[in-house]
């Protein structure tokens, strides 16, 4: 008899069930008339033995003949001996077929599951390997642009005011690709393991608005009283800066950019609002939902709400958008207060400020 797997336990259990279905037929031989209950002991063990342990297709019909014929045999010895009923050994044709039926299912089943796990697999392995191509594409974008740039500034100096314009366009152009590049290499590594530690969150929003505004001529305005929270001060800063980066693009001179920091019962909210172009109702539901990318603009890449709903839904966060056309547009990010640690430690409880 062969089983896929030679463990000592698949073979203690089938030379147990072997033992034991001898015993039983025996006692099928030596019990005209009773035959019924060693005869189903047989077949309930054998069901169970076929669960507990994968079975050959050859040792399966095997077996399957081996205990039919000799389970049919005293049957239809004692029919032949009118100690029983000729109808009483049709259970040995029926048990068979029930017992074939039910091994017949559970190998598709088993098909089944290995074919998911192939695919399953294959899939896994198409993930890794776009992870892959992104993050060597972006690396090694990185100089290429730097060097391109670096050329551009330095052609600016031999042209006139009309090819200053057109440089200015290039070099915003290359900005942009570095930056796309940049956010795809953050949104591969969001899943690494890495960790958090207690941080003043007032001081870090104050620190990260503190170098947007000479970037960009807007009304900046950080208020926060939250105090110490368990954050990743890079993964923090990185979403925040995909959120401001936005608010700066979808917004003009002299526009308001607020970032917020708040409580509320269990969780502590960023929210980072601007005076800008705004969003439908319809839009803000998709964006939060991320149904939708970044489409306010011909030149959004999506990537900017994408990295930030990562960073807050690996702490046990979440993402929302509200706004409404011509009247600004408000990206809120909530962390729980206790939330398990990225490196899959224990909860961290935040420890509040009193301000």
């Amino acid at each position: 008899m062969s089983v896929t797997g030679s463990s000592r336990t698949s073979r203690l259990l089938i030379g147990v069930w072997a033992v034991g279905a001898v015993i039983c037929v025996a006692l099928m031989y030596l019990l005209p008339g009773g035959e019924t209950i060693p005869f189903h002991l047989v077949w309930i063990g054998l069901s169970l033995i076929y669960g507990f342990t994968v079975w050959r297709p050859g040792a399966m019909l095997m077996t399957l003949a081996a205990v039919s014929l000799s389970s049919g045999y005293v049957f239809f010895h004692h029919a032949e001996l009118g100690e029983i009923g000729w109808e009483e050994a049709t259970e040995v044709p029926l048990m068979s077929m029930l017992f074939g039926a039910m091994v017949w299912h559970v190998y598709r089943r088993q098909q089944a599951l290995a074919q998911v796990a192939r695919l399953a697999a294959a899939e896994r392995r198409g993930a890794e390997q776009r992870q892959l191509f992104v993050r060597f594409a972006s690396h090694e974008l990185r100089t290429p642009i730097t060097v391109a740039r670096g050329y551009v500034e330095m052609v600016g100096g031999t042209v006139g005011p009309a090819g200053r314009e057109d440089l200015a366009i290039v070099i915003e152009e290359l900005d942009k690709l570095a930056r796309i590049s940049q956010r795809l290499i953050t949104l591969m590594q969001v899943d690494d393991p890495y960790e958090r530690q207690i941080r003043d969150l007032d001081a870090e929003l104050v620190r990260i608005v503190r170098r947007w505004e000479p970037t960009a001529p807007r009304a900046w305005t950080v208020r926060s009283a939250v105090g110490p929270v368990p954050v990743n001060a890079e993964r923090l800063e990185s979403a925040l800066d995909c959120l401001l980066e936005n608010a700066v693009k979808f917004t003009g001179p002299g526009d308001r950019i607020e970032v917020t920091g708040s409580t509320r019962p269990g969780a502590w909210v960023i929210e980072v609002a601007d005076s800008g172009v705004g969003v439908t109702g319809e839009q803000a539901e998709a964006l939060t939902s991320g149904s939708m990318r970044l489409t306010r603009t011909t030149t959004g890449s999506g990537l900017g709400l994408a990295i930030a709903r990562a960073v807050v839904e690996a702490w046990g966060g979440g993402l929302t958008v509200t706004g409404a056309p011509g009247a600004g547009t408000t990206v809120s990010l909530w962390i729980p207060e206790t939330s398990v640690d990225a490196t899959g430690g224990l909860p961290l409880s935040v420890t509040r400020m009193t301000t």
